[in-house]
């Protein structure tokens, strides 16, 4: 109970704009779901994945190395799979970690700019319904003539509260859990250069350094822009 009202009163006293909102807040609650459930499948330790490589490494037992980079499903190690698979051949190497470490990316990054989306999307629809409700309390002053009661205008202000509070009841938990995200993938982007760099150092080789996504930047750049 909120006010002395239920959810779904609430909800019918919003108005038009509280369907989308209801839209915006199952799209971000399911990515939040979904991203923080994939990321929790990537966690591992980067330290002792890093030092227990290169002493396998240094000891010639590629073979073993590879079979412990497979182990885990976090994309640094599988770059490291695929350094040492083309360890032989530096420009194809280069190529191939560029393409792998972009792919890889992707996938890290997947639906941020759609939880983004909900991010920026959810004030500005809890604004609409503001404005409706406004008009509609407006409204109903030019039908009375001026003479009104303040109970005449509750169903216009009640809207036009109602779905600011929702919009940023949605839009707060999901920009949140966005910059959480971001932070996550910007660990493994850093992660998977410091681990090229370090078998770089290992081999005395030098190979691609920027696995960077445009479309995160891309997104990072509109999120500064609407904040």
């Amino acid at each position: 109970m909120f006010w002395d009202q239920s959810l779904i009163q609430l909800f019918l006293k919003g108005g038009f704009a509280m369907w989308p909102l209801l839209l915006c807040s199952v799209l971000g609650f399911a990515i939040i779901v979904e991203r923080s459930y994939y990321f929790w499948k990537l966690r591992f330790d980067y330290g002792a994945f890093s030092e227990n490589l290169k002493q396998l490494l240094s000891k010639g037992k590629v073979k073993e190395a590879l079979a412990l980079c497979r182990k885990h499903p976090n994309p640094v190690p599988r770059i490291a799979e695929h350094y040492l698979k083309h360890l032989r051949s530096d420009a194809l190497r280069n190529e191939i970690l560029k393409r792998e470490g972009s792919y890889a990316l992707e996938k890290v990054e997947s639906r941020l700019r759609a939880l983004a989306a909900v991010t920026h999307i959810a004030p500005l629809l809890g604004l609409f319904g503001t404005v409706t409700g406004l008009v509609t309390a407006f409204h109903q002053i030019e039908l009375l003539g001026g003479q009104v009661q303040p109970g005449d205008l509750a169903a216009g202000i009640w809207e036009a509260l109602i779905t600011t509070v929702f919009g940023l009841l949605i839009a707060i938990p999901c920009m949140a859990a966005f910059h959480a995200f971001e932070t996550e993938a910007d660990r493994i982007s850093r992660r998977m250069q410091f681990i090229i760099s370090e078998l770089d150092e290992f081999f005395g080789k030098q190979s691609a350094k920027d696995f960077r996504s445009t479309d995160v930047e891309a997104t990072q750049e509109a999120m500064k822009v609407v904040s």
